[in-house]
């Protein structure tokens, strides 16, 4: 029977809001991921997300969080799931995964450092908006950034989030929550690793036709580039800057700057 007692030790991200610093890992599923060498860089904590938690536990790795916004995911992949709540130090997923974690496995979630993921305009207690009427609502919050238009239903769904206590923006992929936690914890440098963003390459740690299916080429054009573009345009500066580790990214480098790994070292010194 599911214990819901673990409902009680929820944290509020105004707890952590700006407690941390200098640079730190993102760490997504594609396959650039599956060749770096992630003990390399021990000292720089890590965001795991789905699977990517796969990379942490097989070089003992603990990562700071751990990330899931996707049902899917946790009712498809529970056992990845299980292994991100016990690996990390801390967990934020939406509430309704965490229920259907709790559903597969009772009592994983008790004594755990939980945070529940919100998208904006659904974590404040108050009716939802339509897009455009919120996105006009916040035009003058330094903390939610996001697009306006009158005519496009879309780009007023672009967005980004310095402090998650008020929500974050999806983007219909989650290395861009990793980076709206990045942000609100106070991180100046965040290094994305297997945020290749490639569909027909796969993930590193599955293949085949046992495989999840993927709508990264449909969602792609539509919300992740301009979701990233505007965060490049909007929010990056010399106190957060984002560097992307994989050379075949879909990200263009006039988005986010790519690198090699030997680079790490030398920004993180700076």
């Amino acid at each position: 029977m599911s214990d819901v007692s673990w409902k009680m030790n929820v944290r509020d991200f105004s707890e952590n809001r700006g407690s941390q610093s200098g640079g730190i890992i993102v760490l997504a599923s594609g396959p650039s991921a599956g060749d770096f060498p992630l003990r390399e860089f021990s000292d720089l904590p890590v965001v795991a997300m789905n699977g990517s938690i796969v990379k942490c536990v097989s070089e003992n790795v603990q990562p700071l969080f751990y990330l899931c916004d996707d049902d899917s995911f946790i009712e498809k992949r529970a056992e990845l799931a299980k292994e991100g709540v016990q690996s990390s130090q801390n967990v934020a997923m939406t509430m309704s995964c965490y229920e259907i974690l709790d559903r597969i496995y009772p009592g994983l979630l008790s004594g755990k450092q939980l945070f529940v993921l919100n998208r904006v305009n659904r974590s404040q207690g108050k009716p939802v908006q339509s897009d455009r009427r919120y996105a006009w609502s916040i035009r003058n919050d330094d903390e939610l950034v996001s697009g306006f238009s009158l005519f496009s239903k879309r780009k007023n769904r672009i967005g980004f989030s310095r402090n998650l206590a008020k929500g974050y923006f999806g983007s219909r992929t989650i290395p861009y929550a990793g980076l709206q936690l990045a942000c609100h914890l106070g991180f100046d440098k965040v290094f994305l690793v297997g945020v290749d963003l490639n569909p027909s390459a796969g993930r590193f740690y599955e293949s085949g036709l046992g495989a999840l299916a993927s709508t990264l080429d449909k969602d792609f054009p539509k919300y992740i580039l301009p979701s990233f573009a505007l965060m490049a345009e909007r929010i990056m500066n010399p106190r957060f800057l984002v560097f992307n580790l994989s050379a075949d990214s879909r990200l263009p480098d006039s988005v986010v700057k790519k690198i090699d790994r030997a680079d790490i070292k030398t920004i993180c010194s700076d």
